[in-house]
């Protein structure tokens, strides 16, 4: 660790709580397989079929959470009726999680400054963040800024451009809301292998995080880590392995096996370089907040890390229970991580997480002394 404690003093803002948010309709991933499976593969006795089968099964993913009862999807085939419930489901959610977590910080609607919106399954004009204001009883002079396109990325990005706000405002409260509907993004009689595994591995869900600036933080005395750094990283000739090609019938994914292979290749000397400006190593980081992109990028995360598999444990077990909830991923995992309680006062940790671009973003945690 760097010889001067003092490196953590400027420019910081406070994580003061993240709460989660899922839809009730939870379902065992066999469930879910058997209901999909006819509707992404029709043929029952196809090689496509076994394969859907085969991938579902494989995906490290026991229950996951969709917007609405399994038996609906049958009959959700176009855009406009996924997109229509987006809506109404994502609010719901999204007012779920805004409210738990400006609870937990002990916190109003009122005190909110600014809030960062970000999803990647559905659109809205105006956007759900302009829709919850009034929900809420927000301030009608609320900044907002919503954000589409990010992706799984979002949840860490979201943190990091929160965090860049709160420098230039210190005395400010920050929200970063997270909704992401997966499954409405389902592809009737696409048997490809991105919608094969897409539709065996992401779930449904939400998050919010209320952060704070400095001077907010100090003088509340909220608890949680504190944001020292964060660092953004986008590969060259990497734009067609993860997105969306969209078209009538919605959002299809594009979602490429060597996803991993750059992760691989290059998130470890990333989060090197930047505990590097530091004085740090991965050998002082306590706490490692992955995003779940599956079993292929978390053993890829692990070996380009040098940690193993224990250090990413609760990454395994948020995407076992809920799936891959794109942007809300991470934060899931965040807010796992500050219930566990097990980071010690002053302890580092780094959340990152890949999105389309392909591109990275990290973050370096910092919990308070006492």
């Amino acid at each position: 660790m760097a010889d001067d404690p003092s490196w953590h003093d400027a420019g910081m803002s406070r994580i003061a709580a993240v709460a989660p948010a899922l839809p009730p309709y939870a379902y065992a991933q066999e469930e879910i397989t058997a209901v999909l499976a006819p509707l992404v593969a029709p043929d029952a006795g196809s090689p496509r079929r076994a394969v859907l089968e085969r991938v579902h099964a494989n995906t490290g993913v026991s229950t996951r959470h969709l917007a609405v009862p399994l038996e609906r999807y049958r009959d959700l085939t176009t855009f406009g009726q996924t997109n229509d419930l987006f809506i109404s489901v994502g609010l719901d959610l999204a007012e779920q999680a805004v409210r738990d977590a400006l609870k937990l910080a002990g916190l109003v609607p009122e005190d909110v400054d600014h809030i960062l919106f970000t999803s990647v399954t559905g659109i809205s004009a105006p956007s759900l963040d302009a829709l919850l204001v009034a929900r809420l009883g927000m301030r009608p002079d609320v900044r907002r800024v919503p954000v589409f396109g990010l992706g799984c990325v979002a949840g860490a990005a979201g943190i990091a451009r929160v965090h860049d706000y709160l420098a230039g405002h210190p005395d400010d409260v920050a929200v970063l809301l997270s909704v992401e509907l997966c499954s409405l993004t389902l592809q009737h009689g696409d048997d490809s292998m991105a919608n094969l595994v897409s539709s065996g591995l992401f779930g449904d869900g939400a998050a919010a995080v209320v952060m704070l600036g400095d001077d907010r933080a100090a003088r509340t005395g909220a608890v949680g880590p504190d944001v020292v750094d964060s660092a953004s990283r986008l590969y060259p000739d990497t734009d067609g392995l993860l997105g969306w090609d969209v078209g009538g019938s919605g959002f299809r994914i594009v979602l490429s096996a060597s996803l991993s292979d750059v992760v691989e290749r290059n998130l470890g000397d990333d989060v090197a370089a930047l505990l590097d400006g530091h004085g740090l190593t991965t050998a002082d980081v306590g706490t490692w907040v992955a995003h779940t992109g599956g079993p292929r990028v978390l053993e890829a995360c692990a070996r380009t890390l040098g940690v193993g598999r224990e250090d990413l444990e609760l990454s395994w077990r948020s995407l076992d229970r809920v799936g891959n909830l794109s942007s809300s991923s991470v934060l899931h995992v965040l807010a796992d991580t500050l219930d566990a309680g097990t980071t010690a006062p002053g302890g580092l940790g780094v959340l990152f997480a890949m999105g389309p671009g392909i591109c990275a973003e990290l973050v370096l945690l910092r919990w308070p002394e006492g």
